[in-house]
């Protein structure tokens, strides 16, 4: 145990904080934002807010996977839902808290709307429980498969294999993460059918995969200048 702890310590150290940081506070906005829906107009397509975040969740794992290996990659993700746990207890007392937030005041609502920001802030135990089940599951997928890849196609590379790693390992533990998702909550508590479930996966799966093609130039460059500040500190 001792050890286990010395060296999660020791990799706190060694990543840089504004990547854990990123990390962390991804996990915490995905979640959070989750609570929005996203108006599409296609009734095949289901969205959150929560992709304005989960996008930099998995580049963020993808850059410390390349640099650090899935390990620790893993360990952070760990580390930030527990993180995103305490958060989510933080909000849950302030939803409970007595008083009023400052946008319930509405002539004639203020009951309501401010019930509706407890609620939302507060969380819903099933809500919390199935989305930290799916993203662990799908971090483990993401780390994983994106250093498999890596061994299969070349251990370092250019952005080429960069984005192959990430592309292919962000759409397959996406999907996971979202028919997870679906399948502990939407369909248990929301009565949603398989196909609902499986669309909504591979929808937002696509659609997330779209911002990681699109922020993936940046995410190559960080682990670039990771890795050259590390060979350099080596040499």
């Amino acid at each position: 145990m001792k050890k286990a702890v010395s060296e999660f310590r020791s990799m706190l150290r060694t990543v840089p904080p504004i990547l854990v940081t990123l990390l962390v506070l991804s996990v915490v906005g995905m979640n959070l934002l989750a609570n929005k829906s996203i108006n599409t107009g296609l009734d095949w397509l289901a969205l959150d807010c929560g992709i304005l975040f989960s996008w930099l969740t998995f580049l963020s794992m993808d850059v410390i996977t390349h640099c650090y290996g899935p390990r620790a990659a893993s360990l952070l993700s760990f580390a930030a839902l527990g993180l995103n746990l305490m958060m989510a207890l933080v909000f849950f007392v302030a939803s409970d808290v007595p008083g009023v937030w400052g946008e319930s005041f509405v002539e004639g609502s203020e009951g309501i709307i401010n019930t509706a920001l407890d609620n939302t802030f507060g969380g819903t135990w099933f809500i919390i429980l199935g989305s930290s089940v799916a993203f662990i599951a799908s971090a483990v997928i993401n780390n994983f498969l994106n250093y498999g890849i890596g061994r299969l196609v070349k251990k370092e590379g250019g952005f080429g294999v960069f984005a192959l790693r990430s592309y292919v390992s962000t759409f397959i533990a996406q999907f996971a993460d979202n028919l997870i998702f679906a399948l502990l909550v939407s369909k248990l508590f929301f009565g949603w059918s398989f196909l609902q479930c499986f669309t909504c996966a591979v929808t937002g799966a696509v659609m997330e995969l779209l911002f990681e093609v699109f922020f993936s130039p940046v995410g190559y460059r960080i682990s670039k200048r990771i890795i050259e500040r590390r060979e350099g500190i080596a040499s």
